[in-house]
């Protein structure tokens, strides 16, 4: 018997629990199973495209700049000229999402991709969210090789791209598609909810942005 079998059965015999409850066992994996819901506020359950409208609207009321083009041949474009309007390098750090392959890169010779995990050098990152959560403007992320979490938190300018069929009224209803997209034994180390720039009101209540990430969030919007 393992120490690990040793404590168990103390605590099932402090409990007066037999070490074979399958009642038990048949209750907590039907509670797994079936989880209640929570109560979703009105303001979510809107049809999918207002929940975009509200989401755009959202995200700029917390402090990100955002943009909407019609596809992803066009993302490329909208990245360059994010970075020309601020006087930026024309240098962008970036995972290997697929989805961004087809970003339409080849049209800006100018523009060096630079791929993998960011080191702290790297003054923008392209990031393409899993999913966006309408009620309040938020980006959730998933980790992994195909979107370093670096990217979300060291490059000073953060751009992301999301689809617009990908936003959903609720944080609720996010988790649910991320269970349906990764499931049991699959799901990501991290999912980071990333709602506008970085702040901080630490100092005489004072807001700076930039304190613990990215100064600038940029969001574009592949309808």
């Amino acid at each position: 018997m393992s120490a690990r079998d040793t404590v168990m059965g103390k605590i099932r015999a402090s409990m007066r629990v037999q070490t074979s409850d399958d009642e038990r066992r048949n209750t907590v994996a039907a509670r797994l199973a079936d989880a209640p819901t929570g109560v979703i506020p009105a303001r979510a359950k809107l049809p999918a495209a207002e929940q975009v409208e509200l989401f755009c609207a959202m995200a700029e009321q917390f402090g990100s700049t955002l943009a909407r083009v019609s596809d992803y041949g066009d993302v490329a474009a909208e990245v360059s000229s994010y970075l020309r309007a601020r006087n930026l390098p024309a240098a962008i750090r970036i995972g290997t999402d697929q989805r961004l392959t087809h970003a339409g890169w080849e049209s800006e010779k100018n523009l060096e991709l630079r791929h993998g995990p960011s080191d702290g050098g790297d003054l923008a990152g392209v990031s393409h969210a899993t999913a966006g959560i309408a009620e309040t403007g938020t980006l959730a992320l998933m980790s992994g090789q195909d979107n370093p979490t670096t990217i979300n938190f060291l490059p000073e300018h953060h751009i992301v791209v999301i689809r617009a069929a990908d936003i959903r009224g609720d944080l609720e209803s996010v988790w649910t598609m991320v269970r349906k997209l990764k499931g049991k034994g699959e799901m990501p180390r991290a999912l980071n909810l990333i709602t506008g720039p970085s702040r901080s009101g630490d100092i005489e209540q004072t807001i700076l942005l930039g304190a613990h990430g990215p100064r600038a969030v940029h969001i574009i919007v592949v309808d």
